[in-house]
């Protein structure tokens, strides 16, 4: 049995806590947030059975084996080095941190400690995402040329709102942009080029973004994520013989679409249950279980080069967090 604790009580730490239930030899034991009456009201909702006050206590607390962290992103680093400090497995909710140095102070950290920990880009454990990169590696549309993904919400948000607010890493970028970015990563690696553009809201966060990665191969990424419209959330993967179309959203399909030259096209349906974020505490599980200190779903390189392309597009566009 895995013993859980989740640090946080907002909307994802519920939606992760709904879906731990699903997940084979796994138990939510405790809960940790800065207030105590939350993290009981929390615990009560989702059974856990113990409640702190404080992060400290839920991270000292020896019954636990893994902490998945789900506070708001500028809070990533202090949650996850105080997890990281006690010794226990922590699962980050992306993104990582604000930028590449503090992502990399807690690698090195887990390294140094021995601990586990993993980037929660729950997209890369998503079975019918590992069936595109399965497919893609069987040549199924020959060498990827091109990779299309895009991620937009419609708003408004309120300047007090978190995607507006710069001390708290708002904008575009860090919320919705880090999934097509991860897209492209995973199927063409880390580019040779990064060009990017935006529109800034009054507070100084990206509200409308566009990105493209260029890759010496001749292949390109086309990627756009704001707040300011909803987009259709769709990715489509171009190969020499053939595409993929991933529909709404992209990062979690309930199926896809395989276009082969020459061919009808072919939908391949998921059997998904819950909201998807079990695949990643079945990974975590798979790892502790094997005493592995990283994922190789989710590695510590993927999620450093991740964030260092998530600073080039911010030095470009201009966003700076307080």
């Amino acid at each position: 049995m895995t013993r859980w604790g989740i640090l946080a009580t907002g909307h994802i730490a519920g939606r992760f806590a709904e879906d731990l239930r699903l997940v084979p030899d796994a138990e939510l034991v405790a809960v940790g947030s800065r207030a105590a009456d939350s993290a009981r009201r929390f615990a009560d909702r989702h059974g856990a059975k113990r409640a702190y006050g404080s992060w400290v206590e839920l991270a000292a607390d020896p019954e636990v084996d893994v902490i998945y962290v789900a506070t708001p992103h500028v809070a990533h680093h202090e949650a996850a080095m105080t997890c990281l400090t006690a010794g226990r497995a922590v699962l980050l909710e992306k993104p990582f941190t604000l930028d590449l140095a503090t992502s990399t102070e807690l690698v090195d950290t887990a390294r140094a400690a021995g601990v586990f920990l993993m980037e929660a880009m729950w997209m890369r454990t998503n079975p019918l995402i590992l069936r595109v990169v399965d497919l893609i590696a069987q040549g199924a549309i020959g060498t990827v040329t091109g990779v299309r993904a895009d991620f937009g919400v419609s708003g408004p948000f309120p300047p007090e709102h978190r995607m507006r607010a710069v001390t708290l890493g708002g904008g575009a970028l860090l919320d919705l942009g880090v999934y097509p970015i991860s897209l492209a990563h995973l199927l063409l690696g880390v580019p040779q080029q990064v060009r990017s553009w935006a529109q800034l809201s009054p507070e100084g966060v990206d509200e409308n973004t566009g990105i493209l990665f260029g890759y010496d191969t001749g292949a390109l990424a086309t990627m756009s994520c704001g707040m300011v419209g909803a987009s259709g959330q769709t990715a489509s993967i171009t190969g020499t013989e053939g595409r993929i179309d991933l529909p709404e959203p992209f990062f979690r399909p309930a199926a896809l679409t395989l276009h082969r030259a020459g061919a009808e096209p072919e939908t391949i349906a998921g059997n998904m249950t819950g909201g998807g974020y079990q695949y990643e505490a079945i990974e975590v599980q798979r790892c502790l279980a094997e005493g592995l200190t990283e994922s190789p779903l989710v590695s510590h390189a993927t999620t450093l080069e991740v964030m260092a392309l998530l600073d080039s597009v911010r030095e470009q566009i201009g966003v700076r967090y307080l």
